[in-house]
């Protein structure tokens, strides 16, 4: 199993705890910068027919998501900076984007944290889905705003629409066609926004998994639960540094959020390289930009792309049994109907439960939400 990152220049391989590094048939692959961006953010849509692939391994399975023209093009300037990301590669998966570029792509699924969250939420559930199908690599990405991605200025408005743009021009970058996409909240959003701004016809099958989210309006907690919004506004008001992790818990904490996010906001938290001071941490977000992006999720209405699913895409929402999110009775009964409607159209929409999870399905109950999952990698072997 092997981690590529266009975050680290080092050309050792980064070989993991699960991999077994006396096996001949495996090569380690160097962990390589790839940082390319289009000159701006326009994105042209075309319509794409399923390409053949070279070898009966993979199946002839392929996501149309971007003009090819554009990810092939000599002609278009790549200056550095799309977003931040770590490709997971099983360990049978013996591809690269910038080594052998007549070699098909392997079968790639694309994990999509949530507001407020980065790539490495999905670190140690991506490195056992590796481990479980090892002819598949997992794409983590930060999204624009958040994590490494944040320190890559990016143009507004910042919205689920700008955000799902981003990842497509990563993936048309990295010549990926992803045949699964996974978001967690925000990243449901963002993966079903992908789904409505790619080319047609889509490939089949491609899997979408709406992990804890509705498509449409997101409705207020009660009491007891967190608010995204209020948090981003609270930590507004925070300085850019602070001296320590525990006290910005307790922090948290006293202003009435719970244990579970006042330890997730704080990863959030680096140390910082330029401080006097040994002890100081600096946020390694952009809380204006991430302001914005939870009103469009907020605000955002995907029914269209649930409702008229296109032929072949299965959208699977996830629904956490004690889940921090409202899930109103219309959104349940609405996403049961569109079921019915997508079998008679030839796509494919299905709700599902996971038991003793709240919002934060990956961390509760992980062992239930592979169990979940793998079904989507088991049926595109």
């Amino acid at each position: 199993m092997s981690v590529l990152s266009n975050l680290n220049a080092s050309s050792r391989a980064v070989r993991l705890a699960e991999a077994k590094p006396n096996r001949s048939d495996i090569r380690w692959r160097g962990v390589t910068r790839i940082s390319t961006l289009f000159k701006d953010d326009r994105f042209e849509k075309c319509q794409l027919a399923s390409i053949s692939r070279g070898t009966a391994k993979y199946p002839n399975v392929r996501m149309a998501l971007v003009d090819e023209r554009l990810a092939c093009s000599r002609d278009v300037a790549k200056p550095p900076g799309v977003l931040a990301y770590d490709l997971v590669q099983g360990a049978l998966v013996r591809w690269s984007s910038t080594v052998d570029k007549s070699l098909s792509d392997p079968p790639t699924a694309v994990l999509l944290h949530g507001i407020l969250g980065c790539r490495k939420n999905w670190g140690s559930f991506a490195r056992r889905l590796a481990k479980e199908f090892p002819t598949w690599q997992f794409l983590l990405v930060d999204l624009r705003c958040h994590g490494d991605s944040a320190s890559m200025k990016k143009r507004g408005p910042h919205t689920v629409s700008s955000t799902a743009l981003d990842v497509l021009k990563l993936v048309t970058q990295l010549r990926l066609t992803p045949r699964v996409l996974i978001g967690h909240s925000f990243g449901g959003k963002v993966a079903l926004s992908m789904v409505e701004q790619a080319a047609k016809p889509l490939a089949r099958p491609v899997r979408v998994w709406v992990l804890d989210a509705t498509p449409g309006k997101v409705r207020p907690g009660g009491n007891k639960e967190d608010h995204p919004a209020e948090l981003i506004s609270f930590l507004s008001t925070l300085p850019k540094e602070v001296s320590s992790k525990r006290d910005m818990v307790e922090a948290l904490i006293r202003e009435g959020f719970s244990m579970d996010v006042a330890q997730w906001v704080v990863t959030n938290l680096r140390p910082t390289e330029s401080s006097d001071s040994p002890t100081s941490f600096s946020w390694v977000f952009d809380l204006e930009g991430i302001a914005e992006m939870y009103q469009s999720y907020e605000e955002k209405n995907l029914w269209k792309v649930v409702e008229d699913v296109p032929g072949g895409v299965h959208v699977n929402f996830l629904k956490a049994e004690r889940s921090l999110h409202r899930w109103a009775l219309e959104d349940i009964q609405r996403i049961r109907a569109a079921e019915e409607l997508a079998a008679d159209e030839g796509g494919a929409v299905e709700m599902h439960v996971l038991e003793d999870a709240g919002h934060w399905v990956h961390a509760d109950n992980p062992d239930g939400l592979f169990k979940i999952l793998s079904s989507s990698f088991q049926m595109l072997k």
